[in-house]
């Protein structure tokens, strides 16, 4: 990869590599390298600048969660230049042994996925969409989603001074401006994600494998058609009138791995509707998502979605209480 390291081979060699040395080798320092020095940074919770703001922020995770371990599940990407966007899926976990942004120390275990919209050129990423999924790992500390962001606006001073999760009214302009590649697959699940989000449920049924596999939010997965319809459904259903809107798409077919997509979205509106977020409370909710699936024999046999449960949460009740 030209103006790239030669250690690295090719891109997925490269996030796989550099994740392992920042986290489980403790090269924190390295992101001085890695990480553009103002890089934007968009997660569900907020937008964050700089990264100093990252060395930080992966300290005081690695100091709550020592034996924090990140596993480079996949790495979804495309070229735009000479830069690169990698969508990578890693499976991370560790023991909660630690004070920090969970609370006191409950020794207990947690095990979820992180998906993260990395921009790269000249070995250094400057630009980032990452999606973790904490109400998963809110989950396995102990926390019902809701009561944990509840925990996190009085952590953060209460309504008035806490951190504002991320809306695309706040957002700032990065320098990527790429929108993915034309690869048929990711074409495929777009169109998939487009007719979920105009309520033709009845497409997981015609495209979807009837052994699917699906990996949701909350670290929660089910087999075969029920699950998905449900999820989504159900997703729907709590923000009925929200736009969707699609922004980056990766299709991939790659020699020794399945044909696959990945796909960055959006819901943003009002909640409006019964569903995974209790009553409608007229809330203006920004919802980021990231989708990944890969395709057999018989059509899309793993599917993976992540959503940020708390970060949803957070703008609701922070809705209910300015009333």
């Amino acid at each position: 990869m030209k103006g790239f390291s030669n250690q690295f081979k090719d891109l997925p060699d490269y996030i796989i590599k550099i994740t392992k040395e920042i986290w489980e080798d403790r090269g924190l320092a390295t992101l001085h390298h890695y990480y553009g020095k103002e890089i934007p940074m968009r997660f569900p919770s907020g937008l964050v600048t700089g990264n100093a703001s990252v060395i930080d922020g992966t300290l005081a995770t690695l100091a709550e969660f020592p034996d924090r371990y990140l596993l480079g599940e996949d790495v979804i990407w495309s070229q735009d230049g000479d830069r690169y966007l990698s969508s990578h899926r890693i499976v991370t976990g560790g023991t909660h042994t630690g004070h920090g942004a969970f609370g006191p120390p409950t020794g207990r275990k947690f095990q979820v996925r992180t998906i993260a919209d990395c921009a790269a050129k000249d070995d250094v990423i400057d630009d980032e969409w990452l999606i973790r999924d904490v109400g998963g790992i809110a989950r396995q500390l102990g926390w019902d989603p809701k009561d944990y962001a509840a925990w996190q606006i009085e952590q953060e001073g209460g309504p008035d001074k806490c951190t504002r999760p991320f809306h695309p009214s706040h957002d700032v302009d990065g320098p990527y401006m790429g929108r993915g590649n034309d690869n048929e697959w990711g074409a495929k699940l777009a169109g998939i994600l487009q007719r979920i989000m105009d309520k033709d449920f009845t497409v997981i049924r015609s495209e979807y494998d009837r052994a699917v596999c699906t990996e949701h939010w909350g670290a929660r997965n089910g087999w075969s058609w029920d699950f998905p319809e449900t999820d989504w459904m159900r997703l729907r259903s709590s923000f009925p009138t929200a736009k969707f809107e699609i922004h980056h798409v990766i299709g991939r077919s790659d020699a020794g791995t399945p044909n696959r997509a990945a796909v960055r979205w959006s819901l943003t509106g009002k909640h409006s509707g019964p569903g995974y977020f209790g009553a409608p409370s007229g809330a203006e909710v920004h919802v980021m998502g990231i989708t990944h699936a890969e395709w057999g024999e018989w059509g899309l046999r793993r599917e993976f979605t992540l959503i940020d449960e708390v970060a949803i949460w957070k703008q609701i009740l922070l809705h209910q209480g300015a009333q």
